[in-house]
């Protein structure tokens, strides 16, 4: 009899070894007499645990993690291969591990289950079913459903998906495109490359659904050079599902049509701004187009374009599936259904979290990523990436909710967290931010293209306090913010102030300041 045993051959498993894993067990299965049938899942998210080595049982799959090329000897004494939970890296059965037992998975439900290159994997777990539902409904119909749904942009914006969708499909032109921006480029943020790398057969029935939504016939995934195995695996999955007949000119025989093709980015940060990303794919130089006219209206080539990143096309395949009263109930307010929180930085059980929005910051952090990882006080969490605000102790308790995060002049962006101790100075983070978006703006406008080289040379003279010229430096700086958030053309200028100004207020001992706690004393 064949033991089944999944071992993740995404990314960060890679990279951790896990193909040297792989070929270990697999020796050693051979010089043990043992048949074993190997399966390269995605990863769960647990990436703490990574590589985290899974064998199928009547009960369930029991986990071993993390594991070493040189634990596998050990690992079949102990009889992992059949389910033996002796073993020091024994996790038991890992559904039931707290990390992922308490998330409510909803787009990355296959995440880690499936193999991602499988179509009939992907089928099994209910995949295409929403594609089939939209098939037997009028366009219309389907952007209702995604309307009622509550579902909205991931990527940052926070735009609710089915306005953006109906403005498509009522927009006039010969051609229309839907663009997936899987440009992702924020610190502390992997939760597409996830979804590309270990479901990407959901990303793809999503577009395609989009496609039929709106009217198009002709979608791009851009994709970040950084993520060769994304890339890979989405082109493994677009040729699968073309010869199944799910892409292409006749899909199911419907006499619908949808094409599919992979742009590949070159590294640059701007390009995640959606106008810049479609100068890309159109073959040119990545910079921030005026608008109005919205991409809606007048997109890629200058036709009406969706523009939607990968969180927000992969959750649509459920929508169509088990209906929008399904997904919108998650959630709160005007935040419906789940946001893939991905905790990074100084933190002690790093990976993703899918959680319904409402939750806290410091549940995350102490509940799932366990505090940090270096045993000091938390002093500092970003929230939405390097241009995310950071947010002292006194705000973890807000629930993650757009406008729950707008109230403290903060955002959710791409649900990245990134965790700084209290050994981190908060007047060089700052300054990171400045000296960051001066090296990735593309340089269209005055206040994000000089205003930041001005930033970077600010904090520097706080820092200097020569001849005490601080408190008048400061000053300037919040000018100069104020300048970069009213007056640059895209949210690179216009966000660079959220971490600047949120150190400012939040740390002033780190600028050389005094509080206002240490003032009333």
């Amino acid at each position: 009899m064949s033991i089944r045993i999944y071992i993740p051959g995404d990314s960060t498993a890679l990279a951790l070894g896990a193909d040297d894993v792989a070929g270990a067990i697999v020796a050693e299965a051979a010089r043990r007499g043992v048949t074993v049938d190997i399966v390269r899942n995605g990863t769960r998210g647990l990436l703490w645990l990574e590589p985290l080595v899974e064998v199928e049982t009547a009960a369930g799959r029991v986990g071993f993690g993390p594991v070493d090329a040189d634990d596998v000897g050990e690992l079949f004494n102990a009889d992992f291969h059949l389910g033996g939970g002796t073993h020091r890296l024994a996790l038991g059965l890992v559904e039931q591990i707290p990390y992922l037992a308490k998330q409510s998975r909803l787009t990355f439900a296959r995440a880690g289950v499936t193999d991602p290159l499988s179509l009939a994997d992907y089928e099994a777990h209910d995949g295409y079913k929403g594609l089939r539902n939209a098939l037997a409904m009028e366009p219309a119909a389907i952007v209702a459903a995604v309307t009622a749904s509550g579902l909205r942009g991931r990527g940052g914006a926070a735009f609710p998906t089915g306005i953006k969708w109906n403005t498509v499909m009522k927009a006039a032109g010969p051609q229309k495109y839907i663009v997936c921006n899987a440009d992702e480029g924020d610190s502390g943020t992997f939760a597409d490359r996830i979804v590309m790398e270990g479901d990407p057969f959901v990303l793809i029935e999503g577009m395609t659904i989009a496609g039929l939504a709106v009217g198009a016939d002709k979608g791009y995934i851009y994709v970040r050079s950084e993520y060769p195995h994304a890339i890979a695996n989405l082109n493994h999955a677009i040729a699968s599902a073309v010869k199944a007949g799910l892409l292409g000119s006749n899909i199911l025989g419907s006499g619908r049509a949808f094409d599919l093709e992979v742009r590949k980015g070159a590294g640059a940060y701007i390009c995640g701004e959606e106008t810049a990303l479609l100068e890309s794919i159109e073959g040119k130089r990545g910079i921030v187009r005026a608008k109005p006219p919205l991409p809606a209206l007048a997109g890629l080539f200058g036709q009406p374009t969706v523009i939607n990143n990968v969180l927000s096309l992969a959750a649509v395949p459920l929508i169509l599936d088990k209906g929008a009263a399904y997904y919108q109930n998650y959630g709160m307010g005007r935040s419906r259904g789940t946001l893939p929180v991905q905790l990074a930085g100084n933190i002690k059980q790093g990976g993703l979290i899918e959680l319904a929005f409402g939750v806290t910051l410091r549940d995350i952090l102490y509940e799932y990523g366990g505090g940090s990882a270096s045993g000091r006080p938390i002093k500092a969490v970003q929230v939405g990436g390097p241009l995310g605000a950071y947010l002292p102790e006194s705000q973890w308790d807000t629930p993650l909710d757009y406008e729950a995060f707008a109230a403290l002049w903060a955002v959710l962006g791409h649900g990245g967290i990134v965790v700084h101790d209290d050994s981190a100075d908060m007047r060089k983070l700052a300054r990171y931010a400045m000296e960051f978006c001066a090296v990735e703006s593309c340089g269209k406008c005055t206040p994000c293209r000089i205003g930041s080289t001005r930033g970077v040379e600010v904090i520097d003279k706080i820092a200097a306090n020569a001849d005490g010229e601080r408190p008048r430096q400061v000053i300037l700086l919040r000018e100069l913010c104020d300048t970069m958030l009213n007056g640059s053309m895209c949210a690179m200028g216009s966000m660079t102030p959220y971490p600047v100004l949120s150190a400012l207020n939040h740390f002033p001992q780190d600028f050389g300041q005094v509080s206002a706690d240490q003032r009333a004393a």
